[in-house]
């Protein structure tokens, strides 16, 4: 019997139980860490990651009671994961504040037209996916710093500081893991936000730069240039 397309919140068991079925699972983690192994993939999943079995691998789980995670059965895959091999990835903002949602609904409604919306939208979200490999736990800090304070001056120190580790250390393992330096990951970050906002917002290109963190608007303007090739204002019209 073929498995509806269905989002869930569950827990897993202290006791790890071998097993698998005729369809595909992501599990994404709320709260705690999930231990896995599933295909060459042997070690923990964490808030902001997600975990991609498909129909028929075999696979084993177990979690702390506490933990939580929203799981999605799903009949097919998009292409992006179906034609990957990669079985762990970190999820972007977007996802992750999606995952709030779908927490907040399944466990205070019954609504079957909406869940079949909100999967929709969650297959959406999924094909967006860059499909990051999965992180050293340090510079996963270091992500969500920047992202949470976007709109703030950010530095080698303090981005060091919250990933704990001393400003050399952290450039190395950053390049290492995200394929560019810290800084051309913070203005790529702050780039996509202020296409999102010049597009989806009717904010003055003022407030776009200090939303993203220019304090003036010269400094946002020559930056936007600089990255797309063409400025704000033109983007805009």
């Amino acid at each position: 019997m073929m498995i509806t397309n269905q989002l869930s919140i569950r827990s897993y068991s202290t006791q790890p139980v071998s097993h698998a079925h005729g369809y595909h699972q992501l599990v994404l983690p709320l709260r705690g860490v999930i231990n896995i192994k599933v295909g060459d993939f042997n070690g923990k999943v964490a808030p902001g990651e997600c975990v991609v079995v498909k129909a028929g691998e075999t696979h084993l789980f177990t979690a702390d009671q506490q933990a939580r995670f929203v799981v999605a059965d799903m009949q097919t895959l998009p292409d992006n994961l179906q034609h990957t091999q990669q079985i762990v990835f970190a999820i972007n903002g977007a996802l992750r504040r999606y995952l709030m949602f779908i927490e907040e609904q399944l466990e205070n409604q019954i609504n079957a037209s909406l869940e079949q919306s909100m999967f929709t939208l969650f297959s959406l979200l999924l094909v967006e996916q860059p499909l990051l490999a999965k992180v050293d736990h340090r510079i996963a800090a270091a992500m969500a710093f920047i992202e949470q304070h976007i709109a703030t001056s950010l530095h080698i120190k303090q981005l060091a500081e919250a990933a704990c580790l001393s400003e050399t250390q952290f450039k190395k393992l950053f390049k290492q893991q995200v394929n560019q330096s810290v800084m051309k990951y913070v203005t790529q970050i702050r780039m996509e936000k202020a296409q999102a906002l010049l597009t989806h917002t009717d904010y003055p290109l003022h407030i776009i730069g200090e939303k993203v963190g220019y304090q003036t608007p010269s400094a946002f303007s020559r930056k936007f240039s600089q990255h797309f090739g063409f400025s704000p204002n033109k983007f805009k019209q």
